[in-house]
């Protein structure tokens, strides 16, 4: 099935999009709304951002967690679900923290989007566009999830980038 890759900013409104378009493709469709979340809550004020993210979605959400085997939460969804995966470079983040070979995740996720028959909108930052960071793991997460948006861009069907709440078809 296609799926559709969301770029923007942080606070460019790319989640406030995904969501929007898949809530009106769910009601389209009578899919299931499934939001597979990546995030981990350290501290108090990620508890409260995840808790608000929740209360924004509303009832009609159904909630994945998945910051490590992405792949896995979307293999275990079906046919009949809308999906909105939020965000990549958090999943991203996670899998640099516990070292983890993030080529061949990235190549396992390539794959495993390929194969998924809902329907699919992935959400990350771009975080490309601002200067280059003075430190190297800062410098090797900025690369990585270039080549990760690179590849996801490539095999998607659509690339939307997202800037102050409007959005751009790249795709």
């Amino acid at each position: 099935m296609p799926f559709t890759l969301v770029l923007g900013g942080a606070r460019s409104g790319k989640s406030a999009f995904a969501q929007a378009v898949a809530e009106a493709r769910a009601a389209e469709t009578g899919g299931n709304l499934v939001m597979v979340a990546t995030a981990q809550a350290f501290d108090s004020e990620m508890t409260e951002r995840i808790d608000r993210h929740r209360a924004d979605r509303g009832d009609a959400w159904a909630t994945v967690e998945a910051p490590f085997d992405l792949v896995a939460a979307l293999d275990g969804l079906g046919a009949d679900d809308v999906v909105v995966v939020d965000c990549l470079t958090l999943w991203l983040s996670n899998l640099m923290l516990e070292e983890r070979d993030l080529a061949s995740a990235a190549a396992d996720l390539v794959a495993g989007v390929a194969r998924f028959e809902g329907v699919l909108w992935l959400v990350s930052n771009e975080v490309g566009f601002g200067i280059v960071p003075d430190n190297a793991l800062a410098r090797r997460f900025r690369d990585e999830a270039g080549r990760l948006h690179q590849a996801l861009a490539q095999a998607a069907d659509a690339v939307t980038l997202v800037v102050a709440g409007l959005t751009l078809r790249l795709k």
